[in-house]
Formats: C-alpha cells, sequence, structure tokens
C-alpha cells in the first residue's frame, strides 16, 4: 500500500484557502492508495467562536474529498474538520473509499484539555474502523494517541494500519515520537501520524520508523510493506500471548 502524507500548516480561519492547499497536495500525489489529511486542516488549529466556522454535518468536507477521492482513484483518510451535529461541535474526521463514497466517520473521543478543547467541542464515543482495499484501518486523532487502553480496542477490531491525523506541537515533539512508536510495538500494527506542524511519520509495528517528514509542508510518499514483521509477529504475538483473566478491557 503506497501512503501520502499531505503535510502542511492550514491558515487560521481561511477556510477557502485552505481547500485550495489541499486540494494541491491532493491532486499532486503520485500513484498513491491512501492520502492522509492532517487535524483541523479546513480551518487551522482552532479558531473561534466554533459556530463561524463548522460545517453541517461535515458536509463540505465529505463533498470535497469524496470528488477528489473519486477523481484521483485513492482513498482519503480527511484529516479533520469541525462538524455541527444538532447544535454541538465535533472534530471530526471523514473517509472517502476510490468510488467516492463516505464510507466512515470518526469524531474525536479524547479532547485536549491543555487546549481548552472539553469547553467548545463535544467528544465522540464510538471506536471507528474501516476498510480500505480490503485491509482494516483504525481511525485516531492527535491527543488519542496518548491513550493506551483506547489504541488497544481498536486493535482488537482488527487493525493493521493506524492513521492519526494531527495538529500536534513540536514542542512536545519527543515525547510524541516515543508514543507512536509505543503504539506501534505494543499493539504490532503500523502507525501513520500525519501532523501539520511537522514531523509526520509512519512508524511499523516493529517500532521503526521507516518514514519521516521535515517540519516544511510537504508530500510524503511511502510504500508500505505490509508483511514488514510478520513472521516477528508470528514467533512473538502480544495480542494472542495476553492473560485475560487479567488484561482484558
Amino acid at each position: 500500500m503506497r501512503i501520502d502524507i499531505a503535510q502542511f500548516k492550514s491558515h487560521l480561519g481561511e477556510v477557502d484557502r485552505n481547500f485550495e492547499i489541499a486540494a494541491d497536495f491532493i491532486n499532486s500525489a503520485r500513484n498513491a492508495d491512501v492520502v492522509v489529511l492532517p487535524e483541523l486542516w479546513t480551518t487551522g488549529y482552532y479558531p473561534t467562536p466554533l459556530e463561524n466556522f463548522a460545517e453541517k454535518n461535515g458536509e463540505r468536507t465529505a463533498e470535497f474529498i469524496s470528488d477528489l477521492a473519486k477523481k484521483n482513484n485513492l482513498n482519503i483518510i480527511g484529516g479533520s474538520t469541525i462538524a455541527e451535529v444538532d447544535g454541538k461541535y465535533y472534530n471530526r474526521c471523514l473517509v472517502a473509499n476510490r468510488a467516492g463514497e463516505i464510507v466512515a466517520f470518526y469524531d474525536k473521543t479524547h479532547l485536549f484539555s491543555f487546549a481548552d478543547e472539553q469547553k467548545v467541542f463535544s467528544a465522540g464515543d464510538k471506536i471507528v474502523t474501516v476498510e480500505l482495499d480490503g485491509l482494516n484501518c483504525g481511525l485516531a486523532i492527535c491527543y488519542d494517541l496518548r491513550f493506551p487502553e483506547f489504541i488497544r480496542k481498536i486493535t482488537l477490531q482488527g487493525t493493521k494500519i493506524l492513521f492519526v491525523p494531527s495538529a500536534w506541537s513540536l514542542l512536545r515533539l519527543v515525547p510524541r515520537q516515543i508514543l507512536t512508536k509505543a503504539r506501534a510495538i505494543e499493539n504490532q500494527i503500523f502507525v501513520v501520524f500525519a501532523n501539520s506542524a511537522g514531523r509526520s511519520e509512519i512508524v511499523n509495528p516493529l517500532g521503526v520508523v521507516i518514514g519521516e517528514a521535515g517540519i516544511n509542508s510537504q508530500n510524503m510518499s511511502l510504500s508500505v510493506d505490509l508483511d514488514s514483521g510478520k513472521e516477528f509477529i508470528q514467533a512473538m504475538n502480544l495480542l494472542k500471548d495476553r492473560n485475560l483473566a487479567v488484561d482484558s478491557l
């Protein structure tokens, strides 16, 4: 599977401009199977008041990624946008398949209190996985990465690749680099971290960083060997070796 991370920092509150930038990144992806956008790329992280920037049910972003997925014959992990649903606001990731169908959406579950997200967003309450090109993929957004129980539950749904759109500050780069490796190793999955601020990366199930971006806007494209570490996992299968008498969630 060829994964293309569209790493760019949006212009705060300049929605139309941000859609144009995202379209350029998606259209420039070469031979990608999946394109991944960052967290809150439609608005930047994050403008207030939210009601001035929210999309009803995330419809503008849904239509946007649907059209470009079909046009370019690829899957799109749509980063996230501010979605308004019945007067509540969610940090929502939408997913489009090659046919342009919206096949999943995920609302950020863990709200970043350090940035007062809980004061303006409502938390999602569902684990979401989606099948893309026959592969089971999991969805998380930024701060979710800090919660191992949550990621384990996603893994137990059969996830092979975890996609994590983010707007993670580089001031907290070191713990983030540890977290992506830890989540990959302990769950024996690929972690694809797409970050607006830079240092996006892809980590394989052995915890090896197989691709890392710099800090500037760029397309980072990488072919992922889904059999990577397969022999090791067969020999040391962590999920199989759990003691459910004490490890069950």
